[in-house]
């Protein structure tokens, strides 16, 4: 069996970890692999340009970038946050492990468009997870700064690809799922997709567990930080005010 064409994903990993562009990764991702199949350069480009014209479709979401960006130049940020903030018992935790939920229970259903980084993630749960957020932080009296903010919206994103990534393994006709039942058949062992989406639900309940627990432990240490800076802030205003006036 030749192995030679999975350089195709050592490039892929290389690239990223070098933070070269994602178009070019792929690009040249496309070409060691099938150099290394032993393609013609002509053969090559035949593959990538049939590839290109049959899943056109998948550029359809770049019509919702204008949208988003027109809806946060009126304030869709500040009024999701305000909204957030007028919710009583709207942690930052619960509102991330609640789009958890939501966006694997969709994605097990094939509707995988109902989230995303730019549909969803940018302009509404990472702004309602700051407000939230920063309604936690006053309550300690203390604020969310722009590195915890950071992080703030690293976790949403996470939370997002963790919910797409395991809840879509879920659905039979994803062609992740039928790519493993057309690599088993080619191994001699036959599958159906049903079995193969069945078995991926152990997996979508642990990876909930695990980062339901994981955004937990990120709000503990955020609300431990907010505590120690107040406490701080309030020893440095007692020193303060035992210093002997001049």
């Amino acid at each position: 069996m030749n192995y030679w064409p999975l350089l195709g994903v050592a490039a892929v990993v290389a690239g990223f970890v070098l933070r070269m562009n994602p178009a070019l990764v792929v690009v040249i991702a496309a070409g060691v692999t099938g150099l290394a199949a032993r393609m013609s350069p002509v053969e090559l480009l035949e593959v990538i340009g049939t590839a290109f014209t049959e899943k056109r479709y998948l550029l359809v979401f770049l019509l919702t970038l204008p949208v988003i960006g027109l809806l946060e130049r009126h304030g869709l940020k500040e009024h999701a946050q305000a909204w957030i903030a007028r919710l009583r018992g709207a942690t930052m935790g619960r509102l991330l492990i609640a789009y958890l939920f939501m966006r694997q229970l969709a994605s097990a259903m094939g509707l995988t468009g109902l989230g995303g980084h730019p549909q969803a993630v940018r302009p509404l749960l990472a702004p309602m997870a700051e407000g939230a957020a920063e309604v936690a932080a006053q309550a300690h009296g203390s604020h969310v700064d722009d590195s915890q903010r950071e992080r703030i919206r690293a976790m949403s994103a996470a939370t997002d690809n963790v919910g797409l990534f395991f809840g879509e393994d879920i659905f039979i006709a994803f062609g992740a799922v039928l790519l493993m039942q057309s690599f088993y058949a080619d191994h001699g062992i036959t599958l159906e997709p049903y079995q193969i989406a069945v078995w991926g639900i152990p997996t979508a309940l642990c990876a909930f567990v695990i980062h339901a627990a994981r955004i937990r432990r990120f709000e503990r240490r955020l609300l431990r930080d907010w505590t120690m800076r107040d406490e701080a802030m309030r020893d440095g205003t007692m020193r303060d005010r035992s210093k002997p006036a001049p």
